[in-house]
C-alpha cells in the first residue's frame, strides 16, 4: 500500500501534467483516442493558455516536477532520433537553463558553508547565475589571487526532494514486480537502488571534486580533452570552487561551425574518450550531456559537472571488452557465449537460437553511419530479443548503458556520417592486446616478481605442511573406509539375524497353528 506522503506525490504529479495541458497530447495518442472527450472535464482545458507549444509545456512541467524529471528531460534531449523537433529544441533548455532559485538564497549557502563573506573568499562575485541546472547553479568570481574560477552551488531543500521521488520509484518498482511478468529480469527494484546510490552522491560536492581531481590525473597532457582544475581550500559539500574555463558549448553546433570546428575528429575523439574512461581507466564521467560539454577549437573537448561517475568490476569490464570486440568482428557466436558465460542469461539458452537473435538484430546496422540507423528500431528489436531469451538487466551497468547513449546522440549532432563501429574497432582491439596479450602477461609476472621473491624462502615449509596434511588426509581417509566397511559389515550380519529370525518366527506360528 502507498504511504500518504507519496500518494501527495503523485497526486502532485497529476496535478502538474494537468496543469501545464499535458493531458491533451495523452488523449490524443492512439490508446486514449476513444476517450479523448474526457478532456472536457479537466479544470485546465478551458483555463489554459494556448500560446505555448507542447515543447515549451513538457519543459515546464518537468521544471516544476523537480530534478529527477529535469535530469529525464536533459537525458532525453539528445536524442533528436527519438523525439520531434520543437521537443528537442525545448528539452535541450534544460542542460543549463532551469530557473535559478533566489541570488540571495545563493549568497547564504555559500557563506555558511565557508564560514566567511563572500568579500572575504573573493575579490569579485557575480550574483546573477551564469548557468543553473537539475542540482545546483553556477556563479562566476574571481579570487584574490586574480584567478577566475566558477561557483557551484546546491539548490536548497534539493535531497529532500530527490528523496521523496526515489521513495515513489521505489513503490513504482515494487508495483511493477508484484503484477508485471517481465519485472524479474528488469529487476526495477535494483536499477532504483542504483540510480539513488549515484543520484544522492551527486549532491556531495566534495565527492565531485575528488571525482574532478581524478579525470584530471588521468588525462593531464591530454591533446583531446580538458579538466579544469579545483580549488580545494573553497571547496564544501555544498560548496565547489572550480578553473573558470572558456569554450563553446558542445551543442551549439551553429557557432562551432563559425569557428571552424573539426566535427569528424570531434565524433571520432569522442569515441576514444568515452572508450579510454571505461577501459584504460575504469573510471568514466557518467553525465555527459550537452551542457557538461564543451569545445576548445578546433577538437578538444572541455568537461564539468563530474557529480555522476561510474565504474566497472574486473570481471564486467572484460567481459564487455570480450563482447564489443566479437561484434566489431561479426563472431555472434561469441556474444552470445559470453552472455551465457557472464550469467546474463540462462546457461540453458540454446547458442545456436541465441546467436541467430543477435545476427538479427546487430547485421542491420553494421557498418552503417549514425544518421542510417533507426534506433527506435532498434529498441524494440532488443526488447524483444531480452524478452524471448529472458535476459536480465545488469543494474550495475545501467550508468555506462545511460553513457554510451549520451555519446551516440552526440555524435548524431556532431557528425551523422560517423560510423561508430569501426572508430571503436582499432581503439579495442589496441587496449585489448595490450591487457591480453604475451606482453601483457609478462609485464603481470615481472611485477608479481617482488612478492614471489619475498615469499620464496617460506615455499620449502609451505611444500612441506602441503605434504604432511596430505599424509594426514590421506590416513585418515583410511581410516573412515576402514570404519565404514566394519560398519557396512556389522549392518549386514544384522539385516542377516532379522530376517533368519522372522524366518523362524514365522515357522514356529505356522507349526503352532497346524499341531493346535
Amino acid at each position: 500500500m502507498i504511504r500518504p506522503k507519496l500518494l501527495l506525490r503523485l497526486i502532485h504529479i497529476n496535478w502538474v501534467l494537468v496543469f501545464h495541458g499535458l493531458d491533451e497530447i495523452v488523449l490524443k495518442t492512439h490508446l486514449f483516442r476513444p476517450v479523448r472527450y474526457l478532456a472536457f472535464f479537466s479544470p485546465n482545458f478551458w483555463l489554459r493558455s494556448s500560446s505555448d507549444s507542447r515543447g515549451v509545456r513538457i519543459r515546464r512541467a518537468l521544471e516544476d516536477l523537480g530534478p529527477i524529471y529535469v535530469k529525464f528531460g536533459q537525458a532525453l534531449s539528445t536524442r533528436r532520433d527519438l523525439l520531434p523537433d520543437d521537443i528537442a529544441d525545448e528539452l535541450t533548455k534544460l542542460q543549463d537553463r532551469v530557473p535559478p532559485f533566489a541570488n540571495e538564497l545563493a549568497r547564504n549557502i555559500i557563506e555558511k558553508e565557508l564560514g566567511m563573506p563572500i568579500s572575504e573568499a573573493f575579490s569579485a562575485f557575480d550574483a546573477e547565475p551564469l548557468a543553473s541546472a537539475s542540482v545546483a547553479q553556477v556563479h562566476t568570481a574571481v579570487l584574490h589571487s586574480g584567478e577566475s574560477v566558477v561557483v557551484k552551488v546546491l539548490r536548497p531543500d534539493i535531497e529532500s526532494r530527490i528523496r521523496s521521488d526515489i521513495g515513489l520509484l521505489y513503490e513504482l518498482a515494487r508495483f511493477a514486480e508484484r503484477f508485471w511478468a517481465d519485472a524479474r529480469r528488469l529487476h526495477p527494484v535494483d536499477v532504483v537502488a542504483e540510480f539513488e546510490k549515484t543520484t544522492l552522491d551527486e549532491l556531495d560536492l566534495v565527492r565531485e571534486a575528488g571525482n574532478a581531481a581524478k579525470l584530471r590525473r588521468n588525462f593531464e597532457g591530454s591533446d583531446i580533452i580538458y579538466i579544469p582544475e579545483i580549488h580545494w581550500p573553497l571547496t564544501r559539500r555544498k560548496v565547489l570552487v572550480m578553473e573558470r574555463i572558456q569554450g563553446i558549448p558542445v551543442g551549439n553546433i551553429d557557432q562551432l561551425a563559425a569557428g571552424g570546428a573539426d566535427f569528424k575528429l570531434l565524433a571520432e575523439r569522442g569515441v576514444e574518450i568515452f572508450f579510454t574512461q571505461v577501459f584504460r581507466d575504469n573510471f568514466f564521467h557518467a553525465d555527459m550531456h550537452p551542457g557538461n560539454i564543451f569545445v576548445d577549437l578546433p577538437a578538444k573537448y572541455i568537461a564539468v559537472d563530474f557529480g555522476i561517475v561510474g565504474t566497472l568490476s574486473l570481471s564486467d569490464q572484460h567481459y564487455l571488452a570480450e563482447n564489443f570486440l566479437a561484434f566489431f568482428n561479426r563472431d555472434y557466436r561469441k556474444v552470445a557465449e559470453m552472455h551465457v558465460e557472464s550469467g546474463w542469461v540462462s546457461e540453458s539458452t540454446r547458442i545456436e537460437e541465441f546467436e541467430s537473435a543477435i545476427r538479427s538484430v546487430c547485421e542491420p546496422i553494421f557498418e552503417k553511419p549514425l544518421k542510417d540507423i533507426s534506433f527506435g528500431q532498434l529498441l524494440l528489436r532488443l526488447f524483444q530479443t531480452a524478452r524471448r531469451f529472458d535476459m536480465h538487466v545488469q543494474p550495475q551497468l545501467v550508468l555506462l548503458q545511460k553513457t554510451l547513449l549520451n555519446i551516440e546522440g552526440l555524435g548524431r549532432q556532431l557528425y551523422p556520417d560517423l560510423d561508430l563501429w569501426q572508430t571503436a574497432k582499432p581503439f579495442l582491439e589496441k587496449w585489448f592486446h595490450e591487457r591480453m596479450g604475451p606482453k601483457a602477461k609478462i609485464d603481470k609476472l615481472i611485477k608479481q616478481f617482488p612478492d614471489f621473491a619475498e615469499q620464496f624462502p617460506e615455499i620449502p615449509s609451505l611444500i612441506y605442511k602441503a605434504l604432511d596434511n596430505a599424509a594426514h588426509a590421506k590416513q585418515h581417509t583410511e581410516t573412515q573406509n576402514r570404519e565404514l566397511a566394519l560398519l557396512r559389515q556389522q549392518m549386514d550380519n544384522n539385516h542377516r539375524r532379522t530376517v533368519w529370525t522372522m524366518l523362524l518366527s514365522a515357522i514356529v506360528i505356522s507349526a503352532a497353528v497346524l499341531f493346535q
